[in-house]
């Protein structure tokens, strides 16, 4: 007998594909060259209002900007904190090292378009407030627009940063994390001041793995990702835990991937950091099995799981039986009111550059809210 449906809620990573023509203009912006500055604005007011209203046309619960004013959710920062200047090295990740042909493939398929890293040059600091207001009054306006009742905003770790932007300025790699921390905290605070939930972005804490402490073993860079996660939390203390949720993956690519750390090596380090929200990859083929990790250890009670129910890398549409089975096994090991059904990872980390088609991901997304309600349906009855 049916006694009421209990909905399970949906929600994403962040990212989603950006209109060719805003793409071409954050690049021109981000590489220095010379654009139309009312263009983007107007561009990037529209693809916003698109964005949200597209997420709740879907049905999804809890719905960001999709990331369309940036180029990419780690180098963003550029645009707000000095010190930064240059380009940084290239990041080699450790499982493409043993295929070089395929290594050069997923070059050529990027084509020309390349992020610009800078490094870091000097004292870090924040610079300028006007363009994470300028992406709040966006995003506040279209959920209010969009009748949504929640939404969430993205930023960068200081761990991640330090990934992506290399440090030629403090002595060692604590100090730049200390300084990165400083300057993002006001970041973090504004975000959830204006009602938003506020998701710090951590592939430091997986992918960094095998991209710069890739000649540690486990135990070494365990302790460097202890280090971000407490440099990480300081910056946080004036964020309620409700209020936050932590994003880690292992590197939103179509790789081997036989060289990401397990899940179960970092649980403890990352189940310590502040946010209650936990979004992790649970559906792509390499962590998949990983659920069992949550069963079989302790320690999350206090967290809400978000599984990724959905791969970001392939062009498969998962069918929403398989979503509403990926979301029965976290019930069953967390309950109802502390899952969300969410994606691995972004489908457009960055602009212009990804591997799931535009149309597709929207379909892999309707799939996402279709396998939540058979889910939510089944558990109520």
């Amino acid at each position: 007998m049916c006694t009421g449906v209990v909905r399970i809620p949906t929600t994403h990573v962040g990212s989603l594909p950006r209109p060719d023509a805003l793409a071409a203009l954050l690049f021109a912006k981000e590489h220095g060259e010379e654009y139309d500055r009312d263009a983007l604005d107007r561009l990037t007011d529209e693809a916003v209002r698109d964005a949200v209203a597209d997420q709740r046309a879907i049905g999804l619960d809890i719905v960001n900007d999709g990331e369309v004013g940036r180029t990419g959710y780690a180098t963003y920062i550029q645009d707000r904190l000095s010190g930064f200047s240059g380009e940084s090295p290239s990041l080699r990740f450790d499982d493409l090292g043993d295929f070089p042909d395929y290594r050069r493939q997923m070059g050529r398929a990027a084509g020309t378009r390349r992020l610009h890293r800078p490094r870091c040059t000097g004292p870090v600091a924040l610079r300028d407030r006007a363009p994470l207001a300028r992406e709040i009054e966006r995003l506040t306006a279209a959920l209010d627009e969009a009748g949504a009742a929640e939404g969430f905003m993205n930023a960068a770790s200081p761990g991640v940063i330090a990934v992506f932007q290399a440090n030629d300025f403090y002595p060692d790699m604590d100090t730049y994390l200390g300084a990165l921390a400083d300057a993002m905290r006001p970041e973090y605070e504004a975000i959830v001041e204006a009602g938003l939930i506020l998701q710090i972005d951590c592939p430091d804490l997986a992918m960094g793995r095998h991209v710069i402490y890739s000649a540690d073993d486990d135990a070494a860079f365990l302790r460097r990702a202890a280090i971000q996660v407490e440099v990480m939390n300081a910056a946080l203390e004036n964020v309620p835990a409700e209020r936050s949720r932590l994003h880690i993956c292992w590197g939103n690519y179509e790789g081997p991937h036989h060289r990401d750390i397990p899940l179960e090596t970092i649980a403890e380090t990352v189940l310590a950091a502040r946010p209650q929200g936990l979004l992790f990859e649970a559906a792509n083929p390499r962590h998949a099995h990983e659920w069992t990790v949550f069963r079989d250890r302790g320690g999350w009670n206090d967290k809400i799981l978000i599984p990724g129910v959905v791969d970001s890398t392939t062009n498969y549409v998962e069918h929403p039986e398989l979503v509403a089975e990926r979301i029965g096994r976290f019930v069953d090991i967390a309950g109802r009111e502390r899952v969300i059904a969410g994606t691995d990872c972004g489908f457009a980390t960055f602009a212009g550059i990804g591997k799931v088609d535009p149309a597709i991901a929207r379909l892999k997304l309707r799939a996402l809210v279709e396998g939540a309600g058979i889910a939510s349906r089944r558990l109520s009855s």
